[in-house]
């Protein structure tokens, strides 16, 4: 792959050298550069769990995606500056409480001097990696997050993790999952449930979504979001308005 190209998609210009403070830089930098977004799912283009097809997608269009992809071109870009990955399925929590079947997301471990979680593909989720194996509350960005594993001593691949963040006063759940490495190719049974399936909340709503210094903006459909803090402002725009704030707020512009 062509690291040089995909460290300028995300606007990356610093130390190369591999290590925490190089995959905290990453992890932001692909967070307020790349949207997560599903519009190829209205536009009827098909979805992929192929890695020459997301880096395309990410790079050359400049683009976003969903998780199957941000994960899987931000995994292809870390191995290419000799970062150890594996690729982790996730089941997402359910307001049940329960959680989805295996496959639902995909997230990466990252082995350094210790071993760390990251995740660019799960929308408004936690900016830098998290310590994997600590049972410790992680403040980010005025929120706390905690991993909750329910292991064995030593960790194995059969130990299950949760991840959870402090929100409204409570813990809610955002996913689970284990240590058992993946391929790309695991989640391509997943991956096109999630854009064909009438139960996926992916073909259900049109979002493209990125956080700011100050919060989030989200297209949903044809509303404009922005989020400053606590202050929130919606804006309904028409479709040719649409498109034009897509390519003016995020840099996206859709295929013919």
């Amino acid at each position: 792959m062509d690291v040089h190209a995909y460290l300028q998609r995300i606007d990356y210009q610093g130390s190369l050298t591999p290590g925490i403070d190089l995959l905290r830089s990453l992890h932001r930098a692909h967070l307020f550069t790349v949207p997560f977004e599903n519009l190829d799912i209205r536009l009827g283009r098909e979805i992929v769990c192929d890695e020459s097809r997301i880096l395309r997608k990410i790079v050359n269009e400049k683009r976003g995606g969903f998780c199957y992809e941000l994960n899987g071109g931000f995994a292809a870009l870390l191995r290419a500056l000799n970062f150890r990955v594996t690729l982790l399925s996730c089941r997402v929590a359910r307001q049940d409480g329960g959680y989805g079947p295996e496959f639902d997301h995909l997230t990466l471990r990252v082995d350094l001097d210790e071993p760390w979680l990251a995740d660019v593909g799960f929308g408004d989720c936690f900016l830098e990696p998290l310590r994997l194996e600590s049972r410790a509350e992680q403040p980010q960005s005025g929120r706390v997050y905690r991993l909750t594993p329910r292991m064995t001593s030593p960790p194995s691949t059969d130990a299950v993790f949760g991840l959870e963040v402090m929100a409204e006063g409570r813990w809610r759940k955002e996913y689970e999952f284990t240590l058992q490495p993946r391929e790309l190719s695991d989640f391509a049974g997943m991956c096109h449930y999630h854009q064909t399936s009438p139960e996926s909340h992916f073909t259900r709503q049109r979002i493209c979504s990125m956080p700011t210094p100050e919060g989030r903006l989200t297209f949903s459909d044809n509303k404009l979001i922005e989020t400053r803090g606590a202050s929130r402002q919606e804006t309904s725009l028409s479709g040719d308005e649409w498109q034009a704030k897509l390519r003016e707020r995020f840099g996206v512009v859709l295929p013919e």
